[in-house]
């Protein structure tokens, strides 16, 4: 079968590799048909990997396709199933994992397409445990950005953010993959969402999506703006994940009492904050990192309602380096999926 494996540093490889032998017990086999591209693909490309990895890796974190065989402990599963797949390798023993959140496993073996062989191929096994599978309103193009993308929004709005119908929210990068899905996500339960984007034309589709107002960081500074939009009393939550660079500025726009969740620092990973600042008005800044297999569950429910995700790009699997380097011009609108 073909793969695509990152075998040094910015250097990815398509290439014949032996198809993987029928399920264990308690697995799955998957035809890969779509991989929807992610920062984190971007950083494995870079070399900034978070622990020692080996390589060759096969790229790609988050992914859906069909299943082709079950084991003998997966019958709740059928070839021909639609499914997206958890993109990290969990203990599923450990409190979290037993507890349903799995973005805290105590164990977990590596995430999917970065330390561990990920997505970027015709046929991958996975435990059906980490298996979900996908209404049938929802097509397999779609449904690759639930794992990831829609799911890291649901868990940073609605678990950590605590957002509310009615509230207010700041969307930084309202054009990347993740801010496109935020303003989907609050506008559909009637917040006021203000989003960043670079450029004009990001402006004009942010509009299109639902943003009630859009601020282009590169001619106004945001905070005033938003201050201002606010009669001076700030957004209930700002979605950050911009980092170094706009930080700082996310805390002069919220509301005394505000919450600041961040799941990113694409600008840098450093930033200094004023301290008085923090516990005067009384601000939560909350971490927020991947997702829980409920989520994922929430988050095609949620496409099959309706809210699907914003496609910038579709690429074959030989194009998959397009892809990156699309997202890395941060021109990008939506996701970008290499589709087999």
């Amino acid at each position: 079968m073909q793969a695509l494996a990152l075998v040094a540093d910015r250097r990815l490889e398509l290439a014949d590799i032996p198809s993987p032998p029928p399920p264990a017990a308690d697995e799955v086999q998957i035809r890969i048909k779509a991989v929807a591209l992610n920062h984190l693909d971007l950083w494995g490309y870079r070399g900034m990997a978070f622990a020692k990895r080996k390589m060759p890796v096969v790229v790609g974190a988050e992914a859906s396709g069909e299943i082709v065989a079950v084991g003998s402990g997966g019958a709740t599963f059928r070839p021909g199933d639609p499914v997206v797949m958890y993109g990290a390798m969990t203990c599923g023993t450990c409190k979290a994992c037993t507890q349903g959140r799995d973005n805290l496993c105590e164990n977990v073996g590596g995430i999917m397409g970065f330390h561990i062989d990920g997505f970027a191929r015709e046929l991958a096994s996975m435990p059906a445990r980490l298996v979900i599978p996908v209404p049938k309103a929802v097509a397999l193009r779609d449904a690759a950005c639930a794992p990831i993308a829609f799911a890291t929004v649901q868990h940073m709005l609605f678990d950590n953010a605590r957002l509310k119908p009615g509230e207010s929210v700041l969307v930084h990068a309202g054009g990347s993959g993740i801010g496109t899905a935020a303003i989907i996500m609050a506008k559909a339960i009637g917040c006021t969402v203000i989003t960043t984007v670079g450029d004009d034309a990001k402006s004009d589709k942010a509009r299109a999506l639902g943003a009630d107002h859009v601020i282009n960081y590169h001619t106004e500074r945001f905070e005033g703006v938003v201050r201002k939009l606010t009669g001076r009393k700030g957004v209930d939550v700002v979605f950050e994940h911009v980092g170094a660079q706009t930080f700082n500025g996310s805390l002069l726009c919220l509301k005394r009492g505000g919450r600041l969740v961040t799941c990113g620092s694409t600008s840098g990973p450093s930033a200094t904050i004023n301290l008085m600042q923090l516990f005067q008005q009384q601000y939560r800044i909350i971490g927020s990192f991947g997702a829980s297999m409920r989520n994922i569950r929430e988050s095609l429910a949620k496409m099959a309602g309706g809210l699907l995700p914003v496609i910038d790009t579709e690429v074959p699997l030989a194009q998959f380096e397009s892809g990156l380097a699309r997202l890395e011009s941060r021109q990008v609108f939506g996701k970008i999926v290499v589709t087999f």
